[in-house]
């Protein structure tokens, strides 16, 4: 300190100073500069006052302000000016009126004390908030569309329920202390808690709705030392005496090892096999370079003000450029190109110029909503109901999707126009607004004939979890759970297909699936692991898919060995997959993958030495050793066309393939050309979620008079989807449907049934009998929806002999007995269904179907890109399923691939990502490590429900970036979509991610990106910010993986309940996810709200993805 007392300096633990201060001689205590460590100095000028009139910041946005009767005007370097007008005196005055910087207005109001009461957007949309006269509490908000939400109190002002515009409640309990004890989500899952003593302030046991309990011990600082999950397997943590992690001892012998410098960062993680990777930072402490195992080193740079600049790993490197207001204006690639970003006064994305030229722009209303975004010459308009939920779109002038919802605001149907095709989804719901039932439809638009249709119901049990699915025709699917919903194995209705053995950390051991039980199963599949928990090994009781598997230091899959053959992987230091090498007896072939700085597939040098390319600057590929390739100005691949080789004579007869895309760049259109004469075509519908729903294409043949020509009737098929996975393909002749690992795109069972067969099952339910002969005229009555459903469970628990009272009390009302009933209920036909296990790879691509007594069906070996090298199909399957989320087009030799279409030849996708650079700077890419990461979506990027109700997939998906985030009626549930989407990242690269929740002027919440700042286990959420416009309210964050952690993974850590604690910060809550899939929340004192226990859609596992 000065011998004033004024704050001159901060030091550290290590005395190194991390804070200055510089004060005015003349006026002692007044400010006029400060500084971190490592960052420039801010400064700040003052009226004669006291009061600031300059804030300079020479690296970023310098403001000055001005000070007039009840208003003060900000203006920003950028000349942006806000205007802010207030009323009250002393301690009232209060911001009533905001001029925005684009002339937009807002307006607050509030009581006598000062509390805010009202809010009025740009808009003129009224947001209401009521409140407790004494304790200012709010109960109640009413959004502008009149949607209101309730919040009850005890008399300690503790939340107890949260009555939500739906109709669906939430509720908590405390005990006399005033610690929670109980928390009931707004579906019914209670989870409890449970103390040691009366001054516990932790819980030592939670209880989740399934009754697994787990347990903690804590130290008495508060460090967990021990968790206890519910099968009694137990974490041990140990700490350093400044309270950092040193290590982690897991079950099965997993341990890890942190180290740390004397100013407490991480610099090193360090695994049971002595495996490390070290850390570097700058003065400022951001983190500058990490050191893998191998030595290979990946440097960010930084500007004064500690965003990223730069990144280089492997000699390869990415720049970012910003203005003053810290947007992003530039990016420039590996191979130099450029992508730039323009915004407007509110910072909103306005026009993007990719890397290749193409452009897009984005224009708003008055509330911040996308109204019309435009991408060269398609220009999409944005429509929105008085809740601000999109209700339907319109692409140059012409309908697009339709958004239909209930009175509970939950989405009930989508709709469009597919190559003149009108394809809907429909969703159904419980009374706790839990999804149970999806159905897609096709229909003929001019006569209504219904084409296709196809519906999966789900199904909870007591405890809450979704347990069973009904896929469409078939026996429920029953997942066997134990714990908190560990798997434990698979029933087809009644009959047991699959048992899972699992060890101390619930990974998979043993599979047992066809005739025979235990060891004696047809087919029984042993893992083992690691000691790092890595896959080491998969055995069969059939030697002949035994596969082991070999990582090296840097957790690369260097080699994978099996009774035939064993494949060794070269990766670059930047991780991508360089080259194959396949030894077997007489055999020694290695394959090169080379690739431009920016990921391209170039000519291989040794293969083409002649080749002088470098780099594809705009990441279209042109040419390669097989096709020309031409494209359109979105980017789309538009033609393909067999290259001669320069010398060879021309014969005219190159083939082309011809693609043709809708207005969603959907491919909706293929043809293959020789000698002017098509050789196949083909059509393909979507849903309006942009899930392939069906497929004809027409193939040449010789007709009656001897001429070759395309087929008249086509080959038509029909897909079913069950959210993003495709479960039914349905062909002329047989239906082939797949069930999935739970919470995976690896295919699991293949059951297919002959449409003979099918159709022998045909029956009318006892409804559908019913009404059909219920009058003298055989024109047949329609029942009320009530009388439906109610004669749908009266079958359901006749054909189950289980009728309960209540079914039986309305019966006797009506005058009627279950015996009269039970003779009109049609009898079953169960139809021979022949069903098959996927053997699939460490990814989920299948390598054979095994029927129930342990034979191979089929079979087939692929290349690491996915590419067919040979198959052994005598009994000629089809099996089209290949990379997770990819399906095979015979006709055009592509993988559909959810989003878009995948080409195994190129290793990449054939049009740019929907999702934009959210899916990683190069919009064609396929992950270029694809022995370790997937892209079932074809987004670059894992789980995106499109089942939820909210508009979160399909086309919302593809363009979410540009529309905004989602809005919600609460902190808890903004934040968990955030934390849904980021979980997973965080997981896989073990590090904390962060953001914070805002809140908009009509109540609604919405959550900024997650963002890393670069360091293993510590991120800051408060450096994020708001909209221009709206107010921070909450902050979320993740843990990371649950080996590692500076603090208890599993637990808020004590710098988190200091910063929700701090008033500076005004958070009303600071949401968690932890590692095991559990969502937290505590308050502004640093109490628990909730904990919530294997929260559905929040990963617990690491799902492999590419960035």
């Amino acid at each position: 300190y000065t011998e004033a007392g004024e704050l001159l300096a901060v030091y550290d633990r290590s005395n190194t100073q991390v804070r200055a201060f510089t004060y005015d001689a003349q006026h002692p205590g007044r400010m006029v500069a400060h500084r971190y460590a490592g960052r420039p100095e801010m400064r700040y000028r003052y009226d004669d006052t006291g009061r600031v009139v300059e804030q300079l910041n020479p690296a970023g946005l310098s403001y000055r302000y001005l000070y007039e009767q009840d208003r003060i005007t900000v203006t920003d370097s950028l000349n942006r000016r806000e205007v802010l007008h207030t009323e009250g005196g002393a301690g009232l005055k209060r911001v009533v009126k905001k001029e925005l910087a684009d002339g937009s207005v807002t307006r607050s109001g509030y009581d006598a004390a000062g509390r805010l009461t009202a809010q009025t957007d740009a808009a003129g949309r009224r947001t209401e908030y009521g409140l407790n006269v004494v304790s200012g509490d709010i109960t109640d908000i009413t959004t502008p569309d009149g949607r209101e939400t309730k919040f009850y109190y005890n008399d300690g002002n503790q939340l107890t329920a949260v009555v939500y515009p739906d109709g669906l409640e939430s509720r908590r309990e405390y005990d006399e202390p005033g610690r929670l004890v109980s928390e009931t989500s707004r579906s019914g899952e209670t989870v409890r808690y449970r103390y040691d003593d009366a001054h516990s302030e932790l819980p030592a046991t939670t209880t989740d709705a399934t009754g697994s309990t787990r347990q903690m011990t804590w130290s008495r600082y508060g460090q967990l030392l021990a968790f206890t999950d519910c099968s009694g397997y137990q974490t041990r943590y140990e700490y350093d005496r400044f309270g950092q992690m040193t290590a982690v001892h897991r079950e099965e012998g997993i341990s890890l090892y942190r180290h740390y410098d004397n100013r407490g960062r991480l610099t090193s993680v360090k695994d049971a096999q002595g495996r490390e990777t070290q850390y570097e930072y700058n003065a400022a402490g951001d983190l500058t370079a990490v050191i893998t195992p191998d030595g290979n080193r990946s440097e960010t740079q930084y500007d004064a003000w500690g965003k990223a600049v730069s990144t280089t790993q492997g000699g390869l490197t990415r720049s970012m450029e910003y203005d003053a207001a810290g947007r992003v204006i530039s990016l420039t690639n590996e191979n130099g190109s450029r992508s730039e970003f323009t915004y407007d006064a509110l910072d909103r994305l306005v026009q993007q110029g990719g890397f290749d030229g193409r452009t897009q722009r984005y224009h708003y209303d008055l509330t911040g909503k996308l109204t019309q975004s435009e991408d060269e010459g398609l220009v999409t308009l944005w429509y929105y109901d008085e809740s601000d939920r999109i209700t339907h779109r319109t692409v140059n002038g012409e309908p697009a999707e339709q958004w239909r919802y209930d009175g509970h605001g939950w989405l009930t149907d989508i709709s469009h126009l597919s190559e003149g095709h009108r394809v809907a989804v429909h969703y159904g719901y419980d009374d706790k607004g839990r999804l149970t039932g999806e159905r897609q439809t096709v229909e003929n638009p001019e006569t209504g004939e219904l084409l296709w249709q196809h519906e999966t119901t789900h199904a909870y049990n007591e405890q809450g979890l979704a347990n069973r699915v009904t896929p469409d025709s078939l026996p429920p699917v029953e997942w066997l759970t134990y714990g908190s919903g560990y798997l434990a194995g698979m029933k087809l209705g009644d009959t047991p297909l699959l048992e899972y053995t699992r060890d101390r950390l619930h990974r998979e051991t043993v599979r047992s699936f066809g005739n025979g039980t235990g060891s004696n199963a047809a087919y029984e599949l042993t893992s083992t692991y690691t000691p790092a928990g890595r896959l080491q090994s998969q055995h069969l009781n059939s030697l002949v898919y035994d596969r082991d598997y070999g990582w090296n230091d840097n957790g690369d899959l260097v080699r994978i060995s099996g009774p035939r053959q064993t494949r060794e992987y070269g990766y670059s230091a930047t991780g991508r997959l360089e080259g194959v090498r396949t030894l077997a007896p007489d055999l020694d072939i290695r394959i090169p993958y080379a690739t431009d700085p920016a990921g391209n597939r170039l000519p291989d040098p040794e293969l083409h030495p002649d080749s002088t390319l470098t780099a594809w600057p705009d990441n279209r590929i042109t040419k390669d050793a097989h096709y020309l390739y031409r494209y359109d100005e979105y980017g789309r691949l538009t033609e393909k066309t067999d290259r001669i080789p320069t010398g060879v004579i021309r014969t005219d007869d190159e083939r082309t393939h011809h693609y043709h895309y809708d207005s969603q760049h959907r491919l909706v259109f293929y043809t293959r050309i020789q000698h002017g004469e098509p050789l196949v075509e083909s059509r393909y519908l979507y849903d309006p979620l942009g899930r392939r729903t069906g497929k004809r294409v027409w193939r040449r043949e010789r007709d009656l008079t001897g001429w070759m020509s395309l087929s008249r009737k086509p080959e038509v098929t029909w897909y079913g989807w069950d959210g993003d996975r495709l479960t039914t393909v349905q062909t002329d002749t047989t239906r082939i449907q797949t069930v999935y690992q739970p919470g995976s795109f690896a295919p699991l069972i293949r059951i297919e049934t002959d449409n003979g067969e099918r159709e022998k099952a045909q029956r009318r339910s006892l409804a559908e009998k019913l009404q059909q002969e219920g009058s003298e005229d055989g024109h047949g009555v329609v029942f009320p929806a009530e009388l439906v459903r109610l004669l749908d469970r009266l079958e359901e628990e006749i054909r189950a002999d289980r009728v309960s009272s209540e079914s039986r009390a309305w019966l006797a009302q009506c005058g009627l007995t279950v015996e009269q009933l039970a003779r009109q209920v049609e009898p079953e036909y169960t139809p021979a269904r022949k069903a098959h296990l996927y053997h699939c790879d460490h990814r989920g691509l299948p390598l054979a179907l095994i029927s129930e007594d342990g034979n191979t069906a089929w079979s087939a070996e692929y290349d690491e890109w996915g590419n067919q090298l040979n198959e052994e199909n005598p009994h000629h399957v089809y099996q089209p399923y290949r990379l997770p989320g990819q399906q095979h087009d015979e006709e055009s030799g592509l993988y559909y691939n959810r989003h878009r279409y995948y080409d195994p030849l190129q290793g990449r996708y054939i049009t740019q990502d929907p999702m934009g650079l959210k899916g990683g700077w190069n919009l064609y890419q396929y992950p270029l490590n694809p022995l370790q990461q997937i892209d079932p979506m074809g987004l670059l990027q894992t789980w995106d429900d499109a089942r939820s109700g909210a508009c979160t997939g399909g086309v919302c998906g593809v363009l979410s970036r540009i529309i905004g985030p989602s809005k919600f009626d609460s902190t808890a549930d903004a934040a968990l979509d955030a934390l849904k989407e980021t979980q997973n990242r965080s997981l896989c690269n073990d590090m904390e991610y962060s953001g914070i929740v805002c809140k908009d002027t009509n109540g609604k919440y919405f959550a900024s990106k997650a963002e890393t700042d670069n360091l293993r286990k510590e991120s800051y959420p408060l450096k994020r910010k708001c909209p221009t416009g709206t107010d921070r309210v909450a902050a979320y964050h993740t843990h990371g993986a649950d080996s590692h952690g500076d603090y208890v993974d599993e637990f808020f850590s004590s710098s988190d309940k200091n910063l929700v604690r701090s008033k500076d910060n005004n958070l009303e809550a600071f949401y968690l996810a932890t590692p095991d899939g559990r969502f937290e929340a505590l308050n502004n004192k640093g109490e628990y709200i909730f904990i919530r226990n294997s929260v559905p859609g929040l990963s617990s596992v690491c799902i492999p993805y590419h960035d």
